[in-house]
């Protein structure tokens, strides 16, 4: 990312800067939104549209309804004065056809009025059952069938040519007549006028030879913003004629980060006061296009410190960083590295023992080898196939117990042998065989469907949601309902059959696909390619993977390497993790294309992967902030707080207490980790938010903290007793420990992994010389201590 010059509080406008500067309106009805930039001494641009103020040398040409947004009154040519920040400047301005529309078309100019101001959206009448009698299609994807609707339902009632201010879709826009979605338009208003006009002119549908949208633009692209600074975006639809046309009125905008900026209807970016990269998006008519804005830190640096960097990961991290103007924190201690690294790598605490012996080592290369250590020991595969069980949707409810942990044990089995996750993916797409030796296919069983199979896989393996594409164009992508049936014919060949070998999953016949609106029949083919003539030949399946597993996906990498950044570093490159698209872009796009290229480079090696992010200076820093990254959460300018999964969390309290976990019907000793069943009935794992396995979205995981979570740690009885139990680790330390000053100790490394300091041990001791039971006194430090943050949260 290119460095960006702060802003300083001297910084003078020498000059106004304009996207456009001639403005042309052929036909009536239309406008243009002005961009007002202001160039300043450091070479920043600045937007000024809402505070410059515009005149007309004619004023009987256009109007002004807003700042900078121009609309056409008659013909002819004239100039805008625009004046902003003690500056002037001249736009030409020519009107062509005021008084006549070009000709109408529902699909071009009534739909996207009905999308802009809601009616079609699935809260309105865009939903399933419609609303109030009257049903539209969402996002306005059936314009046929929207015209239908209209126009001839209700014996036509909602329009009426002979007096179109009196139709009733007009009186219900304005307010005049009774609407659950409250008064939407004025009669002043372009759109009223449009409407009006094409129910005049009797509601004409339009023709094939009418121009279609090809493509939107937004402007500017991208820029720098200061903290509660505003932005005006304008957005240019290019037709299939050629024509470029302002669409910027009927655009529907979003931001990616309303925490970081927000925008409203009319195009308006306000930024807030942290810093970071926001993405605002822009759609059109199915078309959508992105600003990205980057918002430093107010202040200056007196005098960066240096960081080393101890891969290409800091490089980028630290680009990113001096851009936003943070000084990233320090580096975490031993210890909170010792722990970190345990639970984000195993999902299990250090023993005792391993603390001490880490803590004492004087090795500079230590944190590397206990990461190598930590990747042969069972409990990486054990936790590592539970968070991809999630994913993959090991369901004993659909599957059957033993169906289900054969399931298990073939993802366990990847990690264990760490095998390359090219490999893993194209076991998955194409399985076949006896199923009891292949248990991969017990995915095809738990996701029966072949739309299901194509959405679901497209959002584990890639990162991308499809699935709404199935009804409709996906209203944030690319995506279309061709894209969809494309993927979905890759799994329609798939079937199961019994024989003397048990259950077979096998591929059979050319089974056809076909548009649910064009009847049109869809080849299969990949997200992002061009449909091919014919179906390919043979198990589709394997076109699939090559394609998924080839160097040039531009999403699989990625997406592996997103989600297990986000797993180490407590969030994505792109958050969610599961929801990559255009308009949604990466916050540090150089920083995922090198990890990516590193991954594939490394023959797709989920060792290596883990040892990058786990040896940079990015992962080993201090969760502790310092005055210029204490806003921000987005960068990786430190370590963020994540608290303890369920599984994890259960397991760390057997442990600290030495009480392991009954759970019902799974083996004595087993730990929650190992839970291959998410159907396990165990209040605590709920309670914390363990996945239910029902759908593949990432977020089924619960992850933020709830009232009842506090109050279970605080009250249980069931930690109680563990804590309390005469067999158990407290119990054993009073004993072993005649030294208070050691039991003091023991205590915080079992529980948070370091030693305690001064004030710590002193209050620990103190405690336990004042009370006559001194097992209770030791119960009451451990319990506190169970319930710090330290113990509760990855640090």
């Amino acid at each position: 990312m290119v460095q960006v010059p702060f802003v300083s509080a001297e910084d003078k406008v020498t000059s106004l800067v304009f996207e456009s500067e001639n403005i042309e309106l052929d036909g009536k009805g239309e406008s243009f939104q002005i961009l007002v930039s202001g160039l300043t001494t450091s070479g920043q641009e600045i937007d000024l549209t809402h505070d410059a103020q515009y005149e007309i040398s004619n004023s009987d040409l256009a109007v002004f309804s807003r700042p900078g947004m121009v609309e056409s009154v008659k013909d002819g040519t004239g100039f805008i004065t625009v004046k902003a920040d003690g500056l002037l400047h001249r736009l030409s301005l020519e009107i062509r056809n005021a008084a006549q529309r070009r000709p109408m078309n529902f699909e071009n100019d009534i739909v996207p009025i009905l999308s802009r101001f809601g009616c079609n959206t699935s809260g309105c009448h865009g939903k399933a059952e419609g609303k109030n009698g009257f049903k539209l299609s969402v996002f306005g994807f059936d314009a046929d069938a929207d015209y239908e609707a209209l126009t001839k339902e209700v014996r036509g009632r909602r329009v009426s040519p002979g007096a179109p201010g009196t139709s009733l879709i007009l009186m219900k826009a304005i307010g005049r007549s009774p609407h659950g979605g409250g008064t939407r338009l004025t009669v002043d208003r372009p759109e009223y006028n449009m409407i009006h006009d094409w129910i005049a002119s009797g509601m004409p549908v339009g023709t094939d030879d009418d121009p279609v949208v090809v493509s939107v633009e937004i402007f500017p692209k991208a820029r720098n913003m200061q903290m509660s600074s505003t932005q005006q975006l304008q957005v240019i639809a290019t037709m299939s004629n050629g024509r470029k046309t302002d669409v910027t009125r009927l655009a529907q905008f979003q931001s990616n980060n309303e925490g970081l900026a927000k925008v409203d209807e009319t195009g308006r970016v306000t930024a807030a006061d942290a810093p970071g990269i926001v993405a605002v998006m822009a759609t059109y008519k199915g078309y959508v296009n992105v600003f990205q804005t980057v918002i430093p830190r107010v202040g200056s640096i007196d005098e960066s410190p240096n960081f080393s960097e101890r891969n290409f990961i800091d490089k980028h991290v630290y680009d990113q960083l001096k851009n936003l103007n943070i000084i990233p924190s320090g580096e975490a201690t031993d210890a909170d590295y010792l722990r970190r690294i345990y639970i984000d790598l195993i999902g299990t605490l250090p023993t005792v023992g391993e603390a001490r012996e880490f803590l004492g080592d004087d090795n500079p290369n230590k944190r590397a080898a206990v990461v190598d250590h930590l990747l042969k020991r069972p409990e990486y595969a054990d936790y590592w196939a539970l968070k991809w069980a999630d994913l993959l949707r090991v369901d004993r409810l659909k599957l059957g117990r033993k169906q289900s942990y054969e399931y298990y044990k073939w993802i366990r089995g990847n990690f264990a042998q760490n095998k390359t996750f090219d490999k893993i993916a194209r076991d998955l797409l194409t399985v076949e065989g006896p199923v009891r030796e292949n248990s991969a296919a017990y995915f095809y069983s738990v996701v029966g469907a072949p739309n299901e199979r194509a959405s679901t896989l497209s959002q584990i393996l890639l990162g991308i949601r499809i699935e709404c594409a199935q009804c409709h164009h996906h209203p944030y992508d690319r995506w279309s309902q061709k894209d969809y049936y494309g993927m979905q014919a890759f799994f329609t060949q798939v079937k199961f059959k019994n024989s003397s070998l048990g259950s077979i999953i096998y591929v059979d016949g050319s089974p056809e696909t076909k548009h649910p609106r064009t009847g049109e029949v869809i080849n299969a083919f990949a997200l992002g390619e061009e449909m091919p003539e014919e179906m390919p030949s043979g198990d589709r399946r394997d076109v699939l993977a090559d394609w998924m597993t080839s160097k040039y996906n531009p999403w699989f990498a990625q997406n592996i390497v997103n989600r297990t950044w986000a797993h180490f570093m407590g969030r994505g490159i792109i958050e969610p993790v599961d929801d990559v698209r255009l308009t949604n872009p990466p916050t540090n796009p150089e920083l995922l294309d090198a990890l990516a290229k590193d991954f594939v480079d490394n023959g797709y090696d989920m060792h290596h992967l883990v040892k990058r992010i786990t040896q940079s200076a990015a992962y080993q820093r201090s969760s502790e902030v310092n005055a210029t990254n204490e806003r921000d959460e987005q960068n990786f300018s430190r370590f963020l707080f994540k608290q303890l999964e369920a599984e994890v969390l259960v397991d760390a309290i057997s442990h600290t207490t030495g009480i392991t976990e009954k759970f019902e019907g799974v083996p004595g000793g087993s730990r929650a980790i190992q839970l291959w069943d998410s159907a396990v009935p165990h209040y605590m794992l709920k309670l914390f938010g363990r996945p239910a396995r029902t759908t593949v979205c990432d977020c089924e995981r619960v992850a933020e903290p709830t009232v009842g979570q506090v109050l279970h740690v605080l009250n249980s009885p069931v930690i109680h007793d563990k804590v309390s139990h005469v067999g158990g680790q407290i119990s054993r330390l009073v004993e072993k420990h005649a030294d208070d000053n050691r039991l003091a100790e023991e205590l915080y490394l079992t529980f948070v992994s370091r030693f305690p300091n001064a004030d710590e041990r002193q209050v620990a001791t103190t405690y336990m010389a004042e009370k006559t039971d001194r097992k209770r006194a030791v119960e009451d430090l451990a319990w506190s201590l169970m319930n710090s943050l330290e113990f509760l949260f990855n640090h």
